[in-house]
């Protein structure tokens, strides 16, 4: 692999994952809400894990290419996206947040097992991060170089699970630290986390409803 070509995706690898987004969202209210965040964080790397095996098979092009299946994974994903922010807001209404340094109570496995799935689901059923897959790392991946190209793409795309996977653990420690004794805050964060959900889950949803409005429309 280039030497050059990898420094170069680590630098681009970085900036997009400490871009705040939904799995920043996701992954602040699970260092705020549950006694691990572990869970959640390994739910998104496990996301992001399956976006690789799909680029190195090369179904991630081929998915790619395929517009109609592209647009009902991206609606599966913007309905995902406003539940999950539904179930936040939920949550942020009952919600107690201690004053003490205590963690919060433990969740059972079965819970903490969803949360894994939650966290697949959010980076696992995004179009956008397949998209990213695909127009992303093949720019990093060198021909000429020793190894196979289905072994760049694999190394890279596992690279980016091992970054956003540290990048989420310190963003849900630092929000743990940082608002576990502030409640007042600590609920604020968890209403926008909720609200950044539902936002970017109504924009997936209108990027595919309004060609259909509009193709009815001008059939009209």
């Amino acid at each position: 692999m280039n030497p050059q070509l990898f420094l170069a995706f680590l630098v681009v690898a970085v900036a997009l994952a400490c871009t705040p987004g939904v799995d920043w969202a996701y992954s602040i209210a699970a260092g705020l809400r549950q006694r691990s965040f572990a869970p959640a964080v390994a739910g998104l790397c496990g996301g992001y894990a399956l976006h690789t095996a799909l680029l190195v098979l090369g179904l991630a092009a081929l998915l790619a290419g395929m517009p109609g299946v592209l647009g009902w994974l991206t609606a599966a994903g913007a309905l995902y996206l406003l539940w999950l922010g539904f179930s936040t807001l939920r949550s942020w209404r009952g919600a107690s947040f201690s004053t003490s340094n205590a963690a919060p109570a433990a969740a059972a496995p079965a819970s903490q097992f969803r949360i894994f799935l939650q966290g697949i689901g959010i980076s696992g059923i995004n179009p956008k991060g397949l998209l990213f897959f695909v127009a992303l790392v093949p720019q990093f991946v060198s021909p000429d170089a020793a190894l196979p190209v289905p072994v760049q793409s694999g190394l890279l795309g596992l690279t980016f699970v091992l970054l956003v996977g540290v990048i989420y653990s310190c963003v849900a420690l630092l929000a743990r630290k940082l608002l576990q004794a502030r409640p007042g805050a600590a609920r604020q964060v968890t209403l926008a986390s909720g609200i950044i959900m539902l936002i970017l889950g109504a924009l997936l949803l209108a990027e595919q409803i309004a060609p259909a409005i509009s193709a009815a429309m001008n059939r009209g």
